[in-house]
This record gives C-alpha cells, structure tokens and sequence, in this order.
C-alpha cells in the first residue's frame, strides 16, 4: 500500500473492469437483435428503475437535461411561466425550464443542505407573488408572469426539503418536478416512512452521466412519475411526437434513450444500492477524519434524509490555495460550482446582481468537491484527509507565526495505521 500514491477525484474504471464480462454479454445481446433504438432492453430497465424509485412508470430519454425538459412540457409548462428554482446548480436545471418554454426565477438556498431553503421559497410566495383574481392564478409581481411550478435539486446526493416545498406547493396550486439528476436512490422521511428520490413530486428527472452515482457508458436519462398521462406524454416527446409509427400527435424531439445505454444502466443497477452504501460509510469516514480540523465545513446531512453522496463537498475561506495544495499533492478535486448561475452572462436578462442571493454567493465562493466514488479506499480517504489537514495548518501557522509540526495532527491522522477498510 502506498500512502502517497495519487487519488484521482474519481475512477470510472475499475468498476467498469470488474462487470467487463456483464457487459459484453449485453453488447452481443444487442449486437443479435440489432435493436438498438427501442425495445426490450429498455423496457427491462425502465421496469426496473422504476421499481427502484418506488412509482409506477419510468421512461427513459437522450440526457438528464431531456429529462427535465419533456417532464415540464409533459407537466403542461406554457410558454412564459415561471418556474421557481435556486441559483445554485448546473445550468441544464435552468435550460430545461427556458427550452420549455418556462422562464427561470431563484430563490436562495439553505446554507447547510445546499438546496432549496423552504423559507425563502415561502417568502419567494408570500411577498413577490400575488393572486390574479380574475384566473385565481398565482403572479409574480415584478414579472406580471404565471408561477405555475418548483424545480428543486436533490444537490450532491442530498434530497431538498420536499415536505415543506410539497405543502407550499399544495397551497399555492404548483406542480414540483424534481431534478434528482444527482440524487439516485436519496431518500427522505415524510409521513412515517421512507421516500426515495423522484417519486414525491408530479415527477422526477434523472441523468446518467457516467459520474453519476448510476452512470452509463455515454449520455442518458429518465423521466419517473406515478401519473400514467404524463408517461405517455414524455414517450411521445421522446420520439417526435409519435404515439406509434409515422403517427404524430405533437412536435418533439428526438430523445430516445438507446439500448446499449439501456443494457449498461440496467446491469449496472443491481449494484447501485451497495455502491451508494459504500459511498457513505465512506463519508461518514470522511466526516470522522476532518471532524477536528480546523476551518473545515463538513456536508451536513438531515436526520430525516439519507443522502447517496454523489458528491462529497467541503467548504473552505480559501478554497483555490487548498485545491491547489492538493492538486500538487496529487489529490483531485472539482467544485461544483464556482459561479451562480444568477450571475452567469447566459442569464443577464433577468437583471440579477452581486448580493441578490447571499447565501448561493457565500457557498460558491468556498466549496471544494474531494474524492469520492464508491471503490475509494480509506487510506485513500486518510491521504486526502491529511492533506487538507497538512494545509490548515500551515495556513494557521503561517498566520499565528507558529510552526506546523506532525505532534499538532489530531487523533487518528497522526497514525496512518489505524486506518483501515
């Protein structure tokens, strides 16, 4: 074992090698049949995920931002509706709500979750909305637009608060669509029992980008939903508009998920629940190690979630000189993400600036994403650990004109060989 080999932010490869044999069997499954747009191998998996999610219909699509768009446009999103989101995401949230046809506005986020703050969506309500009492439609304000959804994201493997923004959803008359892109298999605990991610709201929206938690060899996605209708309607969305051959019942897309993704998604599912249970014995060693180092915010996770840690997302006051001390000490990081998408040139049209979402702006100015994936080693988690650890004190040393000595290391990082799987 060595204690100071390289941690890549992530390894695609090694589970992919252990199910090379699943997988080339399902290629030359495929390969036979030459169905490769359509067929059982999809339905296979979408009955599966389904299952998985605890609803009634999965529908698989080209991408986690097709997901999205067809959920809303299925949702029955018209053009020029608002549909409230936070800034703090990656921006096919967002384009999936303007190629929709729907027009994005934010609301802050909680600082601890990292997703959308229950009481600033009430505010969001309550104080920049109104009721048209002519339609009973709820308006914004400043817009003078229909507010007629809530996008909230299940941020790095975290569901957001889903029954609070349910309740405001039923009181104002909102559909929710959830954007679990990040979230397969999160779970979250209303009404005496355990829901999992994309089965609380109208629908959910899933990616499986090969990162993902459920990953495939390319671009893919899905659509979950108890709502037959609404299943039919993404189907249809999905493949031009085609309920069955050259018959269009509307304009759509081609969006198609394609059986060798299908192949690999389903293959790879069987295996998702232990991958995500070793993903947060994995962060719980994490939170055990930086416990006690100083400057240092650990993810919090609600007592009434079970987070899949897609991501596992630090925060510190100066970010770049920690990411750059362990990228020279070959430690990978990302961080996801620096800039808000309120302040992004793309979304200048909303007429957002510097302070509007305070919160947002204090987090993405100091999150910093560390190694995580479900084969990650935990002396590899106690090299990562040590590191930042080596960093904070040489940053406070520096600063009080002390010297960082290993007798300052805390508890079980001043003795690797405690470390163990």
């Amino acid at each position: 074992m060595n204690l100071d080999a390289k941690v890549p932010f992530l390894d695609l490869t090694t589970p992919h090698v252990e199910l090379e044999d699943e997988f080339v069997s399902i290629f030359r499954s495929i390969l036979r049949t030459s169905r490769f747009v359509g067929g059982e191998v999809i339905e296979e998996f979408e009955q599966e995920f389904a299952q998985f999610c605890g609803v009634r219909h999965c529908v698989g699509v080209g991408s986690g931002t097709d997901a999205l768009r067809f959920a809303l446009v299925a949702a029955g999103l018209q053009p020029g509706d608002t549909v409230i989101t936070v800034p703090n995401t990656f921006i096919a949230t967002t384009e999936a709500i303007s190629q929709a046809g729907g027009y994005p506005d934010f609301v802050d986020i909680d600082e601890r979750t990292y997703c959308m703050d229950p009481r600033k969506l009430k505010e969001y309500l309550e104080t920049r909305c109104r009721m048209e009492p002519s339609t009973g439609k709820l308006v914004n304000r400043r817009t003078c637009r229909p507010v007629t959804a809530i996008l909230p994201v299940h941020l790095y493997g975290q569901m957001a608060d889903m029954e609070a923004i349910l309740d405001y959803a039923r009181q104002y008359k909102l559909f929710v669509i959830e954007d679990a892109c990040q979230a397969h298999g999160a779970e979250c605990f209303i009404n005496n029992r355990w829901h999992r991610a994309g089965s609380l709201g109208l629908a959910g929206a899933f990616s499986f980008y090969p990162g993902k938690n459920l990953g495939a060899f390319g671009e893919a996605g899905a659509v979950t939903t108890h709502d037959p209708f609404l299943a039919n309607r993404v189907r249809m969305l999905r493949d031009h508009g085609q309920r069955e051959k050259y018959h269009h019942e509307m304009e759509g897309y081609n969006g198609r998920l394609d059986a060798i993704q299908a192949g690999v998604l389903f293959t790879k599912l069987r295996y998702l629940a232990d991958w995500n249970e070793k993903r947060r014995r994995i962060a719980r060693r994490y939170d055990e190690l930086l416990r006690s180092v100083p400057n240092i915010v650990r993810p919090y996770e609600s007592p009434r979630n079970k987070a899949v840690y897609h991501l596992y997302v630090v925060r510190a006051k100066n970010r770049y000189e920690l990411q750059a001390h362990l990228t020279e000490s070959d430690v990978g990081t990302q961080i996801h993400y620096p800039r808000p998408l309120h302040l992004q040139r793309a979304y200048s049209a909303l007429g957002c600036k510097e302070g509007d979402f305070p919160v947002t702006e204090k987090v993405a100015a100091e999150i910093l994403s560390l190694p995580m994936y479900p084969h990650l080693e935990f002396h590899q988690v106690e090299r990562v650990t040590r590191e930042v650890l080596t960093w904070t004190l040489k940053r406070r040393s520096e600063t009080n004109n002390l010297p960082a000595t290993p007798a300052m290391l805390p508890g079980v990082l001043s003795n690797p060989a405690r470390i163990d799987n």
